[in-house]
């Protein structure tokens, strides 16, 4: 029970100041680089036109990539309002590299639920299907903090010929820390001391600029994320990307479109105004969603909730997830988010049997772009200890609001 709700939240932001300054820092330092990377490419008002038919000479389109290239980097990218979405970029990317008689080996564990299908899948098409082998090895874990399994992973790349390392930089929905950027750099040499030709490839959803370097500045050698969430600023209405060596990507264009003509072709009949402008004022937005998962954090452990990450930990991706311990509390919490979102408002969220997912999940998500997870959302499997994840927040003012009417509700 809060007493004063108004109160007890400005409380909890005095506690974050410290927190909220090394945001801000960081944001500036990629807000420099993503303006650099547009001043580099020379943007103007030509690479906003749309194209249509094949898309030949979109210039659109071409100066997308090498602005994600410089931002990331990178030797090379593919950015394409036609991936639709994360998981379609990812798969895009393993189909593109993987071979039939190839390993693909996961070192953070099950990936996200959405890929289940795409690597083990029966008669869908998936990896599984052309022969691809696939190895896992869960994270180390010590309370919430983590670590990868060095040992087997020395042992899994000493016994096979690992093509490619997949690793997942945020967390789904585990009871644990985000992967950081420190860890990631410190398993590309240990995995190329042993294995120099292996690739080893990022998911790289949700951590986009929540830290001053990317995975791709870490020698990773390919990195793999979605528009609707933190590059698109909000703004992208569709779209992936694929950053990393030319050669691969040059693979990868080949699976999007067709071998023989890659990436050569892609129209897109609606403009790039969005996704540029998305792009542009990424740093900035995800730095208040930042603010607000901090906030959602302070709140809930000053309640007596858990929370990950915990009070003293550092941010390695934008969400933060609240152990509830309670079904109906859970549900209540998505549908109070709902209702305070500007769009579908009206509506109420229930838990349903969502493709992909094991258990029946609820999600609330009231976005002007359809599932943007950089918009303020949660969302949950239901299974104890039910705990949600909420992400996202175009405004701090937004996220700050719907936490109050949960106070309130909970105040009931």
């Amino acid at each position: 029970m809060v007493n004063n709700i108004n109160k007890f939240i400005e409380e909890c932001e005095q506690s974050l100041i410290e927190k909220f300054k090394k945001v801000n820092q960081n944001a500036l330092y990629n807000q420099k680089k993503v303006l650099q990377a547009f001043r580099k490419n020379n943007i103007s008002q030509r690479h906003f036109v749309p194209t249509t038919g094949y898309g030949y000479d979109d210039e659109g389109r071409m100066a997308l990539s090498k602005i994600f290239s410089d931002i990331f980097n990178t030797e090379n990218a593919i950015v394409s309002p036609l991936i639709a979405s994360g998981t379609a970029a990812l798969s895009a990317a393993l189909f593109g590299i993987l071979r039939p008689g190839d390993y693909l080996y996961s070192i953070s564990g099950k990936p996200y639920d959405t890929l289940s299908e795409v690597i083990s899948g029966d008669l869908n098409g998936s990896l599984k299907d052309f022969k691809i082998n696939y190895l896992e090895t869960n994270i180390l874990k010590e309370g919430k903090k983590i670590n990868f399994d060095y040992k087997e992973i020395e042992k899994n790349l000493k016994e096979n010929f690992i093509k490619l390392i997949f690793i997942g930089r945020s967390r789904g929905y585990e009871w644990r820390e985000a992967v950081s950027l420190n860890l990631i750099e410190q398993a590309v040499k240990f995995i190329k001391s042993i294995s120099p030709e292996t690739i080893i490839m990022v998911d790289n959803c949700y951590g986009e600029f929540v830290e001053a370097k990317e995975p791709s500045d870490c020698g990773v050698d390919l990195i793999v994320g979605s528009l609707n969430k933190n590059p698109g600023g909000g703004l992208a209405p569709t779209g992936g990307y694929i950053a990393g060596k030319d050669k691969l990507i040059q693979l990868i264009a080949g699976r999007i479109t067709a071998p023989s003509i890659g990436m050569e072709v892609g129209s897109y009949a609606f403009g790039y105004t969005q996704i540029l402008q998305g792009l542009f004022i990424a740093p900035h937005v995800v730095s208040g969603a930042i603010k607000s998962a901090l906030l959602f954090g302070e709140v809930f452990e000053k309640l007596g909730y858990e929370t990950l990450p915990e009070k003293n930990s550092e941010d390695f991706d934008m969400i933060r997830s609240i152990k509830l311990n309670d079904e109906k509390k859970l549900i209540d919490f998505c549908k109070t988010v709902q209702k305070f979102s500007p769009i579908d408002s009206n509506l109420c969220p229930e838990p349903w049997e969502m493709p992909g997912y094991s258990d029946k999940v609820i999600m609330a998500a009231g976005t002007f772009i359809q599932g943007a997870s950089i918009e303020l959302s949660a969302d949950a499997p239901i299974r104890k200890p039910y705990i949600v994840h909420i992400q996202g927040a175009l405004t701090y003012e937004h996220a700050k609001i719907v936490i109050e009417e949960i106070l309130k509700e909970l105040n009931k």
